[in-house]
């Protein structure tokens, strides 16, 4: 079967690596890719905002299976124009998309099926967010309700930074993505992520990560799109995990099965896990980034007939194997990152031992040179008999990495070793 996957960051790379390994995959294409999903796949140049050039594609290289990696082009509505012509799709149409699309769109499914979740206030002008504001105590959680690449949440201390946030979102600062805004309730606890296989009726669990958002070590700094991500998350038990399919994933399915808007893909449930029991914080329509890379390093079933068998409809019951082996990943990212990244750094990979990949994010070849190109430029993943020997060889490749523009959070993986984890 041959096989097109959409998109050219670290968790494209994870899936390329994954699909190719599969023996059902006969020729796999990527695009854009990058230039570590070149060593997997062919890249080929596609618009992806260019429907009909997908599907052309597609069908000249007899695609059997689309897989879709992030999700502007979910989104955008790139399944549903696939499944209008017959090709099979990994990932959700435009409607059911919008749970991660919109915030707004995903607590109006919380408030439908009953799904625990913060307290929110949506809000379409500035003066009803101000006004909104003093429904919620402090800090307080302001989001723009649209896509803004991960950097349209922010946690507000005081009055004062909450009237700035809303200025500035509704000033345009994420553009579109900030036309409506979203204001919730803080809650405390600890943050989990936990996903979830679905063809639209059968929901398979795919396993726990916890990503660290802050920029620095110690969870400090600003948020970014994720610094490394270790899997499984063990804070969250069987009786959580079982607990978060019973009263988030499985009624949002059927909530979205009984409109007419199947969900069809991956299901990211971002979670906190509060005095009070797991809340929804947010859905995400995609793998998460770098959390598929831990994934991908333990799961132990074909991925290939695993998203194939959403796209066609016929996922079976149980759950996807995934190995015991932790497994952890390390971002390095350019200077200046999450602002404004410095770009075009050379980098010098070193050779790799067993159970270690390193996957590229914003990489690029310049003059035969291997180049920044990104914020999140490399992702050292590593699995391991215990976290601490992950993490431990993980460091290690990270020390070998020759590249002088970027950095690393040296600390990822802290809370589940201060748990005892060895």
């Amino acid at each position: 079967m041959n096989i097109l996957l959409l998109g050219g960051g670290g968790r494209e790379h994870a899936l390329a690596w994954k699909l190719a390994q599969s023996p059902l995959c006969d020729r796999l294409y990527a695009a854009p890719g990058n230039p570590g999903i070149a060593d997997h796949a062919d890249v080929v140049q596609l618009d992806l905002s260019d429907h009909a050039a997908v599907i052309g594609f597609c069908q000249t290289n007899a695609v059997g299976l689309v897989v879709v990696g992030p999700e502007q082009p979910l989104v955008e509505g790139i399944a549903d124009s696939l499944r209008a012509v017959g090709i099979p799709v990994f990932g959700p149409g435009k409607e059911a998309a919008q749970l991660e699309g919109s915030k707004a769109f995903t607590k109006a499914v919380c408030d439908e099926a009953n799904i625990p979740t913060a307290g929110y206030a949506r809000c379409d002008s500035f003066a009803e967010a101000l006004a909104a504001l003093a429904d919620f105590g402090l800090p307080v959680v302001i989001k723009a309700d649209g896509l803004a690449a991960g950097k349209g949440v922010i946690i507000a201390e005081t009055a004062e930074e909450a009237h700035g946030a809303l200025e500035m979102i509704f000033d345009g600062a994420f553009g579109a993505a900030g036309a409506r805004v979203v204001i919730e309730e803080f809650l405390t606890g600890e943050e989990a992520s936990f996903f979830a296989l679905t063809d639209g009726v059968n929901v398979v669990p795919f396993g726990s990560a916890q990503d660290h958002k802050r920029v620095g070590d110690g969870d400090t700094g600003p948020n970014t799109g994720g610094m490394g991500a270790y899997s499984p998350a063990t804070i969250l038990t069987p009786d959580l995990e079982a607990e978060v399919m019973e009263r988030m994933i499985l009624p949002t399915v059927r909530t979205l099965a009984a409109r007419g808007t199947p969900y069809v893909g991956v299901l990211y449930a971002g979670l906190m896990l509060t005095p009070d029991g797991p809340k929804l914080i947010e859905y995400n329509a995609r793998f998460g980034d770098p959390e598929c890379q831990v994934l991908m390093m333990r799961l132990e079933d074909d991925l290939v007939e695993l998203l194939l068998s959403v796209a066609q409809g016929r996922l079976a019951s149980g759950s996807a194997r995934l190995s015991d082996a932790p497994a952890i990943t390390v971002v390095m990212a350019a200077n200046g990152y999450p602002a404004t990244p410095d770009k075009g750094a050379v980098i010098t990979l070193p050779a790799t031992g067993e159970g270690v990949m390193i996957f590229h994010a914003g990489t690029a070849s310049q003059d035969g040179d291997l180049v920044s190109s990104g914020g999140r430029v490399l992702n050292v993943t590593a699995t391991g008999r215990t976290l601490a020997q992950a993490r431990a060889d993980a460091y290690l490749t990270v020390d070998r990495v020759a590249f002088p523009g970027g950095f690393c959070r040296r600390d990822i993986g802290w809370r589940e070793l201060a748990r005892g984890a060895h």
